[in-house]
């Protein structure tokens, strides 16, 4: 493993020269620190950055890390975090880990070297050495709306399990047999709950859910279209699909209206996370609402009890059906009988 020395000897520069360069001293020249970096970078160089952290004085500062900018429920619940952080007198530094596990691991550095007193993490699916050696370290620690195996921190997130069952015989009372779900990733926690929690209300309801209903999106708007899209097309489509986040839902939208079908009268569409768009669009989307802003402001609450020296205890929070018109609650005909030339 490089250190520190080999670094400084493949950019022809002093360790202290090296050292300014990691705490971003504003005396070295960009040359030089350009230097720096592509030394690093050829070495695999990666400094230890819990070590570097080590402080004596509190920062009243908070890391977040969200797992996609782009998703309003983390826009949400990173506002919530921010404004309960607000009023205790602490500043949020947010970073967007895009999904991705190199790059939330580089918000961990970051934040971590900006000397944050805790970090509030939405977690992505793989276990990193680094998430690792800070959860063992002194520094709080809170795992927001996932959770991760064989990491044992304070998690606040919400239960869905009730608001599918719930949903589920919701769809049954309406007529729907033919029920497709379209799922996150089975590595996240969340993608991994809601797939159990659907097939548990499913095969309580005496439905049987063939293998081609039951299918692995990203929580990702191009997932939902193209999964729906393939649902859509099969010999016998399902009545209804049920997508497992508000994203995914969008793309599901957009593969209905591609087909010139009408929701609910050609297929239903229920989604996981509600948003406020749902409610604003013909028909108004059938939804399971998280508590995300209480989400949030618990999160902070967990880590500032950690941070005084108090018991910092995970906290879950139950979801909630928000039925709408999307599933065919208007009285609108029922899903399964299709217009005449669909694609």
């Amino acid at each position: 493993m490089a250190r520190i020395k080999d670094v400084a000897a493949q950019a022809g520069v002093s360790v202290a020269t090296v050292s300014r360069v990691l705490n971003d001293n504003p005396s070295v020249t960009e040359e030089t620190r350009n230097r720096v970096h592509d030394a690093m970078a050829a070495l695999n160089y990666r400094p230890n950055a819990v070590a570097r952290s080590l402080r004596t004085e509190a920062t009243r500062t908070l890391g977040l890390i969200i797992g996609d900018i782009l998703n309003p429920f983390f826009a949400e619940l990173a506002r919530a975090v921010e404004d309960e952080a607000r009023a205790a007198g602490y500043t949020v530094i947010i970073g967007n880990a895009d999904e991705r596990a190199d790059q939330q691991d580089h918000y961990v550095r970051t934040l971590l070297e900006r000397r944050v007193d805790g970090l509030l993490i939405c977690p992505t699916a793989e276990v990193t050495p680094l998430v690792e050696e800070v959860s063992r370290g002194e520094r709080p620690l809170v795992f927001l709306d996932r959770t991760l195996s064989g990491v044992e921190v304070p998690s606040v997130r919400a239960d869905g399990s009730t608001a599918i069952a719930e949903l589920v015989a919701h769809l049954r009372a309406l007529g729907h047999r033919r029920i497709a779900f379209v799922s996150g990733p089975s590595t996240l926690s969340t993608g991994r709950e809601r797939t159990e929690a659907f097939l548990r209300a499913a095969a309580g309801h005496g439905l049987e859910i063939p293998q081609e209903y039951v299918r692995v999106g990203d929580f990702r708007a191009g997932s939902g279209h193209r999964i729906t899209a393939e649902l859509l097309d099969l010999p016998e489509p399902p009545q209804a699909i049920f997508l497992g986040d508000n994203l995914m839902a969008l793309g599901a939208l957009d593969a209905v209206s591609e087909r010139g079908l009408e929701i609910p009268r050609d297929v239903a569409l229920a989604s996981f996370d509600d948003v406020p768009w749902f409610n604003h669009v013909h028909p108004r989307i059938t939804a399971i609402s998280q508590p995300t802003a209480e989400l949030g402001r618990r999160a902070v609450r967990v880590i500032l009890d950690a941070l005084s020296g108090r018991a910092a205890e995970s906290v879950v929070l139950p979801a909630r059906l928000v039925a709408r018109e999307s599933c065919g609650e208007t009285g609108t005909r029922k899903a399964g009988t299709r217009k005449e030339g669909r694609s």
